[in-house]
């Protein structure tokens, strides 16, 4: 089987395995688990080594090419999000190993392997149709995972259910347009077909309120707050790290690849709007809530709206000549944004993961009630608090790196008002972060709270390993960087 039919049909196939498990095996249900999360991270280095010696990687099922057949495509933008989430699944599948409260019952493995299976997919399917596929295994799986949360976990699900089969509805809408215009739904062969009429115009709108909606975008953002802070630790970083990666992903490829000329209306600079209220928005609630994961999860509506600013700069760069300075500054654009895009994944990853270990060690994650877990749970404290340091892009994080290249990219392309955002918002993201730490510290020690409940060693390790990892990507960002814009998706390649 070829690298690429691999890493989405190994998780699959594990995934059905897993099921079919009886459920007084857990031991066997966890092996398998893991030995998927290994095999899966072999596989998409594999195909990681295979785009940076070959460039483009493809694969046509059963040998059909397209556009009759489904053919699989990786390049270095699909290797980047194949890396990211080997390396957060891998890390948050030996985390679900050290509680059956952190991972929601027996479902978990068979639930997570369909969702990586999904993910994958995403990542590497090189039609429309097919893309839409992946989406909807995507989403089932992510929606029953938040439903592992338990009874107060079934409303978020419900509601986040209706959220992704609405996304899909609009986003398939869009997906009938091209065909109709080009006669293919082939990402490349579509693209030379589509046009920027009413008909391309329609589609952009179309897929991009279905796709900001499945990402969360202010003001379609109130479902994931609530999902995400019902569900089982492991699966809330799953979701903000992940999940809401993927559906931003396609927006790319659609904007970038299948339309990849200027809009004839302003809408790159509507998103960015949405993106820079979110910032706005979303870390002001955090700021207000007194629940640890809802805390988290109103920063993952802020972080989402810092990758939304990539369109309007990166847009104006589609028709520049390369190497111009308009070229350049778009190039900076997308570079920062796929940097911080990554940063944000593994960061968020360890936030969630270091807040479940303290709402899992105190029996609640009300910040009243978690004082002297400084002293008790310094590993997640420390894992939190420099996840924080990341998500406020303070150097030498991998955020940092981001938001500096989205700087650049403002002065250079003259939207110097996207800075305000990124610097206000870098501040309040501290302040929140701020607020938790203090939260966790007892000085003086005028009452005893009660010793918080023992966890599995391994558990603040991953957390707090995520975190240093945000750190350590920051400090060799050069290749990454690199590799990124030798895969630019816009007219402004290197």
């Amino acid at each position: 089987m070829d690298l690429l039919a691999a890493v989405v049909f190994v998780p699959l196939a594990a995934s059905i395995v897993v099921t079919l498990v009886p459920a007084r095996h857990t031991g066997v249900t966890t092996a398998i688990g893991l030995l998927t999360s290994l095999v899966v991270v072999g596989l998409v280095a594999g195909v990681a080594a295979t785009v940076q010696r070959d460039g483009i990687m493809r694969f046509a099922l059963a040998d059909w090419r397209a556009p009759l057949g489904i053919e699989l495509r990786a390049d270095q933008l699909s290797v980047l999000l194949l890396g990211l989430t080997a390396l957060v699944g891998a890390a948050v599948s030996v985390y679900a190993t050290g509680s059956s409260s952190a991972r929601g019952g027996r479902m978990f493995w068979p639930l997570w392997l369909a969702l990586w299976s999904g993910l994958n997919a995403v990542y590497i399917a090189g039609d429309l149709f097919n893309t839409y596929v992946a989406l909807e295994l995507m989403g089932v799986a992510a929606v029953s995972l938040v439903a592992l949360g338990g009874a107060q976990a079934l409303r978020p699900a419900l509601r986040y259910l209706y959220v992704a089969v609405l996304g899909s509805l609009l986003y398939l809408l869009g997906v009938a347009l091209v065909y109709g215009q080009t006669g293919t739904l082939d990402l490349e062969l579509a693209a030379d077909g589509i046009r920027p009429d009413v008909v391309g115009g329609a589609v952009l709108v179309l897929m991009t309120v279905g796709l900001a909606l499945k990402t969360a975008l202010f003001p379609m953002h109130s479902w994931l707050p609530d999902a995400h802070s019902s569900a089982p630790a492991a699966v809330s970083a799953l979701l903000s790290a992940l999940v809401v990666k993927a559906t931003l992903y396609v927006l790319i490829r659609v904007w970038f690849t299948v339309l990849d000329t200027e809009p004839a209306f302003p809408l790159d600079l509507a998103v960015g709007l949405l993106g820079a209220t979110a910032v706005g928005w979303g870390t002001a609630m955090a700021l207000r809530e007194v629940r640890l994961k809802r805390i988290v999860g109103y920063s993952t509506v802020a972080q989402v709206g810092y990758l939304f600013l990539v369109f309007p700069l990166v847009t104006p760069g589609l028709e520049a000549e390369p190497g111009s300075a308009l070229g350049e500054a778009a190039l900076a654009g997308w570079t920062g944004g796929l940097a911080l895009l990554l940063g944000h994944g593994v960061a968020k990853a360890a936030m969630f993961l270091a807040a479940g270990n303290i709402g899992l060690a105190y029996g609640s994650d009300d910040i009243s009630g978690i004082t002297g877990a400084a002293a008790r749970m310094p590993l997640s404290v420390a894992a939190f608090g420099l996840a924080g340091v990341s998500l406020a892009g303070l150097p030498p994080t991998f955020g940092f790196i981001g938001k500096w290249q989205l700087l650049q990219a403002s002065l250079g392309t003259g939207q110097w008002w996207w800075v305000i955002v990124l610097l206000v918002g870098g501040l309040l993201t501290f302040g929140y972060s701020a607020r938790v730490l203090r939260a966790t510290f007892n000085p003086t020690r005028a009452f005893e709270l009660p010793e918080p409940e023992h966890l599995p060693r391994r558990m603040e390790v991953v957390a707090l390993s995520l975190a240093v990892l945000a750190v350590v990507l920051g400090i060799g960002s050069l290749p990454i960087l690199t590799f990124a814009g030798d895969g630019v998706l816009i007219g402004a390649g290197p």
